[in-house]
């Protein structure tokens, strides 16, 4: 197949990635909030800001969604 086809390069929601946290390695200010969690699931942008800090990873992926985000695990 020799037919171009020009792909939108503009999303329309904007990949985040999520991945698992170990509590041990987040600073003690935010240990002391996550009560007796072993794992957190970070939200980051394609640039690895941090967006948010949930319990679970199906919780970071409601977020992603309603905040119109598509959410893509990291391994």
């Amino acid at each position: 197949m020799e037919t171009k086809y020009s792909f939108n390069t503009e999303m329309d929601r904007p990949i985040v990635y999520v991945r698992a946290v170990k509590a041990e390695d987040l600073p003690e200010d935010v240990r002391e909030q996550v009560g007796g969690l072993e794992t957190l699931y970070a939200v980051h942008t394609a640039e690895g800001e941090r967006l948010a800090l949930v319990k679970d990873r199906k919780l970071a992926f409601l977020l992603a969604r309603q905040n119109d985000m598509t959410p893509v695990t990291v391994h």
